[in-house]
């Protein structure tokens, strides 16, 4: 049940973080505040869209 997905800074569009979670307990996409080595700060990353 557990998928990998990559998280996506919301300001500069770099993906930055591999991460994984459980599909069953959490089915919405994750939003959370990382710390992005481009934009050089804590930013909102999301969760990219598998294609």
């Amino acid at each position: 049940m557990r998928i990998n997905f990559i998280l996506k800074c919301t300001e500069c569009g770099e993906e930055n973080y591999l991460t994984e979670k459980n599909k069953r307990n959490t089915p919405d996409r994750l939003e959370k505040k990382k710390y992005c080595p481009r934009c050089r700060k804590t930013t909102l990353h999301k969760e990219k869209t598998k294609k």
